[in-house]
């Protein structure tokens, strides 16, 4: 039996999904709406009261904006779990390699087919786009191991979240709280990517700077814990390239955004605390920042882009 626990912005969104569910779950079932439409909760927070309301030990966090299309996805759902006890959470998105730069629960520059598993119909709110159907299923897995799942649609053990519930105190907005819960419970429960449930998300999320600021703050907190894989075939070399790609283009990225020169090489002190990652790799980091900077080396940003 499921306990869905939805965040809701907005009441006409949160009827046509809780429709949407009693159509298509299959199974005894109960939805916590609670009430955050006028955004002063934290989505942990809102979160972590549907957890205490809950009374299946199955729970389900859902985005609203959401349209399940799978008939009978709840039993597909209590199978997984019932399946494989060490299967603590299961989403349809999620990515196998978790960056030690700042970065989401995927990671663009990681150039491996483990970087994304997905089925989901992606819809667009911010482009001007058509639907698209992400599917990547690289090894044609039923379930595929991931590092996070993408926090549109994700379930989890009522159990681990008694010991590890969402990260309120940290966490005070609307991003970064499925990467931080993830991370929480890695290493000590599977966290899989089902391709038998399909959903159509209606919005693609919006990955300004107030998303990298929340972004920052989780990594401030893991990074003595990143990079993290599920990759039993990426090497070590492999790896130290790819944080040095993402390194560089968080330098960039920070730069245009008019962060100062002291802030971002707090980020690469702070990446330092990587019981992974060679020390030469924040100083290449910091040799980016400084030719990026000061307008020098082969890959100078615009003047205009420079603080």
């Amino acid at each position: 039996m499921i306990s869905i626990i939805i965040c809701s912005a907005n009441a006409e969104e949160l009827r046509e999904v809780s429709k949407n569910i009693e159509e298509t779950i299959g199974v005894e079932y109960e939805i916590i709406g609670i009430d955050n439409s006028d955004g002063k909760r934290g989505i942990c927070a809102v979160y972590n009261e549907g957890k205490q309301k809950a009374k299946f030990d199955i729970l389900c966090f859902m985005h609203e904006d959401i349209e399940i299309k799978t008939e009978n996805w709840g039993e597909v759902l209590l199978n997984i779990f019932s399946e494989n006890k060490e299967i603590g959470v299961v989403g349809v998105a999620g990515g196998g390699y978790k960056a030690l730069a700042p970065s989401g629960w995927y990671c663009v520059e990681y150039n491996f087919p483990d970087r994304m598993f997905h089925n989901v119909i992606q819809g667009y709110k911010f482009k001007e786009k058509e639907d698209l159907h992400a599917y990547h299923n690289p090894y044609s897995e039923k379930l595929s191991e991931v590092v996070c799942v993408d926090g549109m649609w994700l379930c989890a053990r009522k159990d681990i979240l008694q010991d590890k519930p969402f990260d309120e105190d940290l966490l005070k907005g609307f991003h970064g709280y499925d990467v931080d819960f993830c991370l929480n419970i890695f290493g000590k429960h599977k966290i899989v990517v089902t391709f038998d449930i399909l959903m159509k998300h209606f919005s693609e999320g919006n990955f300004d700077q107030k998303w990298f600021e929340t972004i920052l703050k989780l990594h401030r907190k893991w990074n003595a814990y990143l990079p993290l894989t599920t990759s039993k075939l990426v090497s070590e070399k492999d790896i130290y390239l790819t944080e040095k790609r993402v390194i560089k283009n968080v330098v960039e990225q920070m730069l245009e955004w008019k962060y100062s020169f002291s802030e971002i090489q707090r980020v690469l002190i702070s990446g330092a605390k990587s019981k992974r990652m060679p020390l030469r790799l924040f100083f290449k980091g910091y040799v980016h920042l400084v030719e990026q900077h000061f307008g020098i080396g082969d890959n100078k940003l615009s003047k205009d882009s420079r603080p």
